[in-house]
């Protein structure tokens, strides 16, 4: 007959010394105790953490013992459930067999694959947002390519554009023009512009002032007309 307690005695005793910084006894009836599983750390210093909580039922190692997540450190829900997933796997292998250890190993090795599951993620991210910046440049250098599509939508838009403008400087030149009458229209709506400048001369022409005095020594002047090489102008600078 199997002694259970026994075994779990000396499991126990084993654990403890295997793990000693991160085992700790939670109850002894049942017996509970938490074991802190720790990833290698990473080349960027990621790490994830998790510590599991183990309770014996009466029959273990007959039966698998009971387990939970008791604790997790930057371990995202996902690899969470996996970590789960994995100790119901183990726990199903090695049935009949103390199995702490072998689960708490092989959670430990998961653990380092999440690691380099978080660095790939991170890579990944990190490619994707130089090739969307890469994008980015291109289309700001590049500009829009032309299609027949757009062209012929900017096109439309661009003759309607053109004929707002024009009617809006037609009504503008209309608005500005008006009252405001041609030389024509002036004479035939007021026909005292036709005589206006007949007038002016005949008033002005009789009350002409000239200066006499400009004229006394003109007949002083040797003027020799008949002269081929005679030039009125040169009078003037001969004086000077």
């Amino acid at each position: 007959m199997t002694d259970y307690a026994e075994e779990q005695r000396n499991e126990l005793e084993a654990i403890e010394s295997i793990y000693p910084d991160s085992f700790t006894v939670l109850s002894e009836v049942p017996t509970s105790f938490t074991i802190t599983v720790t990833s290698d750390t990473g080349e960027d210093d990621e790490m994830v953490e998790v510590t599991l909580k183990f309770t014996y039922v009466e029959k273990y190692p007959d039966e698998v013992p009971l387990w939970e997540i008791f604790a997790q450190e930057n371990l995202e829900d996902a690899d969470a459930q996996e970590v789960l997933n994995l100790l119901q796997q183990q726990a199903e292998e090695n049935l009949g067999m103390v199995m702490i250890f072998s689960l708490v190993t092989a959670v430990q090795e998961k653990l380092n694959e999440i690691v380099d599951q978080i660095k790939k993620r991170q890579e990944e991210d990190k490619r994707q947002k130089e090739e969307a910046a890469e994008e980015a440049e291109k289309v700001q250098f590049q500009g829009t390519v032309v299609t027949i599509e757009n062209f012929l939508a900017w096109k439309a838009e661009f003759e309607l554009e053109m004929s707002e403008l024009k009617s809006k400087r037609q009504k503008e030149e209309e608005q500005g023009g008006k009252g405001k009458l041609t030389g024509k229209q002036l004479f035939e709506t007021d026909h005292n512009l036709d005589t206006s400048d007949i007038q002016f001369l005949e008033e002005v022409g009789n009350n002409v002032e000239v200066d006499e005095s400009l004229f006394q020594d003109i007949d002083d002047l040797d003027l020799d007309e008949d002269d081929p090489d005679f030039d009125p102008l040169a009078l003037g600078s001969d004086e000077d």
